[in-house]
């Protein structure tokens, strides 16, 4: 299942790349109060989140991960404990201007789960989802590390 309540156009993509691109962090809160509204139409049985991760390169060059300043807020609203067992081991290039075809072959083998994963339903957060190939090989290495069933949360969808 993939939650994400709104469209990736005007002002919501102005928002969020003010947030992830200009150091906006104050829009985070907000883009997290509207991800809990639209999971609180969704009844689920949620463990654990874990905000898509960046590899560390990018981490430290951008000064913090627009995943995280989502799920953080999201966590402690719905009671949820953080996967900090997962990292994007390989750097990728950025996905924006990528077709289908390469954004899936950008992250071939970018995600490692250093450990068994006990929780039954992770839910992945990410600012927004284009195609669906980041959380797709997310969610593939979390099922393959122990996960029953995976679900994503995104502030916006691509048209």
């Amino acid at each position: 299942m993939t939650v994400a309540p709104l469209l990736y156009e005007f002002p919501v993509d102005a928002g969020l790349k003010a947030l992830k691109f200009r150091r906006k962090l104050q829009y985070a809160p907000m883009f997290a109060r509207l991800l809990l509204h639209a999971l609180s139409q969704v009844q689920d049985d949620f463990d654990v989140l874990l905000p898509v991760p960046l590899h560390w390169r990018r981490l430290a060059s951008r000064g913090f991960n627009q995943a995280a300043e989502l799920g953080r807020p999201l966590a402690r609203d719905m009671g949820l404990p953080m996967l900090r067992s997962v990292i994007r081991h390989r750097p990728t290039s950025f996905q924006t201007g990528l077709s289908a075809r390469d954004r899936n072959r950008n992250l071939v083998h970018a995600f490692t789960v250093k450990r068994p994963v006990a929780a039954r339903h992770v839910l992945i957060v990410d600012d927004v989802v284009t195609t669906g190939a980041t959380t797709r090989h997310l969610a593939a290495e979390l099922l393959r590390k122990g996960a029953e069933k995976v679900s994503v949360a995104a502030v916006a969808r691509a048209i």
